[in-house]
């Protein structure tokens, strides 16, 4: 019987990843005594429906913590570097779906099917959530890891406009409501659209293969992939290599992943393993659209790599607002509570 979580705080409950975290605590039944929701200033005041309930949105700066057992957060980083200690110095568990805390040795980074154990050491009390990429990512290979052993992974991501915020779904969305790009798409004429303002080119009718702030040569979404994945797998000399790529999809990230391993690799026998880990579904062809809205990842083109003798190939798509954050916190939450 999975205990109560007493008081259950949604922090950033009015933003994207926020608003899908109150839809999967309700589809999921989280059991909870009360339920609090914050945002900033300018949401504070505004009310959600919730159930039978209706709750006022707090302001998260001014209001009073006291009495929280567990907080939910999607505030961004910087905002989180504030109020997660503070939420946690009153008392409550912190799940920040953040990046601000997930390389701090003291906080773990945690997907529950992959390393449910981790989340027992938090002497911050704050556990982190990982990157939506990374996160779609880490059940297959946690599985390949397990069977064979992970020596080398390289990764081309296929990333959503709603990875990077509202925001980059309006640009996306005005930019298809342009009738000229018809033109574009089938005679290659040049239109002239608005300058971009959250991606570095036009996003529609396009792929833009830079994807965050580059640093020294990589992106900050590249960087996030690397470190992450040796984190949650416990591989600290994992060689991992990434190219992080932007595309015209609104909501799922796709993952090309080749991974080499220390024991030739046996497709059947991958296939059969992942079809049995949880999170995990092996279907004929994963794009976004057939992820949207679902839990668990979809990883298919299972199979060997014909360069390396230890080499196996597939393609993995997840619902980024999803499994790539707000499922993944309220998954850990409910590990906190069996």
């Amino acid at each position: 019987m999975r205990r109560s979580a007493g008081t259950l705080a949604v922090v950033g409950a009015t933003g994207q990843v926020g608003t899908v975290m109150r839809q999967i605590i309700e589809e999921r039944k989280v059991p909870f005594e009360r339920l609090r929701f914050f945002a900033s200033s300018r949401s504070a005041g505004s009310t959600i429906n919730f159930g039978q309930q209706t709750i006022e949105v707090e302001d998260v700066d001014v209001a009073d913590l006291e009495g929280i057992d567990y907080a939910l957060f999607s505030i961004g980083a910087s905002a989180s570097r504030i109020y997660a200690p503070r939420f946690a110095a009153a008392g409550a568990t912190v799940i920040d779906n953040s990046s601000a805390y997930r390389m701090d040795s003291e906080v773990p980074l945690v997907v529950p099917e992959v390393n449910p154990g981790d989340a027992a050491h938090r002497p911050l009390g704050i556990i982190a959530n990982p990157n939506c990429t990374t996160m779609i990512a880490m059940p297959p290979l946690a599985v390949i890891d397990r069977l064979f052993g992970l020596e080398r992974v390289i990764v081309s991501t296929y990333q959503a406009a709603s990875g990077a915020g509202k925001a980059g779904v309006v640009e996306l969305d005005e930019q298809l409501r342009r009738p000229d790009l018809v033109r574009l798409t089938f005679d290659g004429a040049a239109v002239a659209f608005a300058p971009p303002q959250k991606f570095p080119a036009t996003l529609a009718g396009n792929v833009i293969p830079l994807a965050g702030e580059l640093r020294d040569g990589d992106t900050s979404e590249e960087e996030k992939f690397i470190n992450e994945s040796r984190k949650i797998l416990g591989l600290k000399d994992l060689k991992v290599h990434a190219t992080c790529v932007r595309v015209p999809v609104f909501t799922g990230h796709s993952i090309a992943v080749l991974a080499e391993c220390r024991d030739q690799p046996r497709v059947e026998r991958l296939v059969a393993e992942l079809d049995q880990q949880p999170g995990c579904k092996v279907v004929d062809l994963p794009t976004p659209l057939a992820c949207a809205g679902a839990d668990a990842v979809l990883v298919g083109r299972i199979r060997r790599d014909r360069s390396s003798a230890k080499g196996v190939a597939f393609f993995v798509a997840g619902d980024n607002l999803r499994k790539g954050a707000a499922l993944n916190a309220i998954q850990i939450l409910e590990l906190l509570l069996d």
